[in-house]
């Protein structure tokens, strides 16, 4: 029974084209990506392996692909893009998407979280 176990990559750096005005999408920009995945079956009975749990280097190879992929006007849709693919591609009851934008010149980033589960 998983009871709370995590696993997180915080602040994962990607590179895509994304915003609104088609000047903004034109130069890649780094956004930040932080992901909190549950494990459907927690981390009781791993027996030190990994391939019995969510290889974490591997998930983020792909989410740099992924955000690489194709421009997109909102980080929103990338986070909605990247919790889906996460839920359909690993054995996760839960996964928490958060990414991170620096676009405003007053604050450090703009951020949009999302929380979904199977």
């Amino acid at each position: 029974m998983n009871l709370g176990d995590e696993i997180e990559i915080r602040r994962l750096a990607v590179q895509t084209h994304i915003g609104v005005p088609d000047e903004e999408r034109a130069h890649p920009q780094t956004l930040w990506i932080t992901i909190r995945m549950r494990p459907s079956q927690g981390f009781h009975g791993l027996q030190d392996k990994v391939e019995n749990t969510v290889d974490y280097y591997e998930v983020s190879r792909r989410l740099i692909a992924l955000a690489a992929l194709k421009p997109r006007n909102l980080i929103e849709t990338l986070a909605t893009e990247i919790a889906d693919f996460l839920l359909s591609g690993y054995p996760l009851s839960c996964v928490d998407v958060e990414v991170e934008k620096r676009i405003l010149t007053d604050a450090d980033s703009v951020s949009v979280r999302i929380k979904r589960e199977r």
